[in-house]
């Protein structure tokens, strides 16, 4: 089991990126994460979905921090006036859509930001991102069509710089 965690790690410190927003604090998170999996490693059911188990607790452990203190506005800005942010490798265009793409995303409410990134981004089922979420299939279908829709409303009324 602790192989299976291992194994994981690239993908729950990818999912902690877009809880967080920030490299130190994702990777913070990922390491509490994983402390408590470590911790509670008999409370795991064999057969279910570690990848799932680890993302609840990933997820839990996010919203406690937020509870106690962190602010979601602190967050968004810091990671949008990161200078690190990289732009080589696409056009002038294709880095302002990305830009703005990345914008639409922090746009987002964290519970549709959420179930967009655990099912298009880690590429979980409705049925894992709903377990991880402890909500119904149905409630994650829908936030993620809204968010879907959001972002589309967003892109759209972008100024058309040309």
């Amino acid at each position: 089991m602790r192989g299976e965690i291992l194994s994981l790690l690239p993908q729950l410190r990818g999912f902690a990126r877009f809880l967080t927003g920030q490299p130190a604090q994702a990777d913070d998170l990922v390491q509490e994460t994983v402390l408590r999996a470590l911790a509670a490693l008999d409370q795991f059911a064999p057969g279910t979905s570690m990848k799932a188990w680890l993302y609840t607790i990933a997820r839990n452990l996010f919203y406690e921090q937020r509870r106690h203190g962190q602010r979601e506005r602190d967050v968004m800005s810091d990671y949008a006036h990161r200078p690190d942010q990289p732009e080589s490798g696409t056009g002038e265009g294709e880095a302002d859509v990305l830009r703005d793409l990345d914008g639409a995303i922090w746009q987002l409410s964290p519970r549709l930001r959420e179930a967009l990134v655990l099912v298009g981004v880690q590429e979980m089922t409705y049925a894992e991102a709903a377990h991880v979420c402890g909500v119904t299939v149905g409630t994650i279908k829908a936030r993620v069509s809204r968010a879907r829709a959001q972002i589309i409303e967003y892109m759209n009324a972008r100024p058309d710089d040309g």
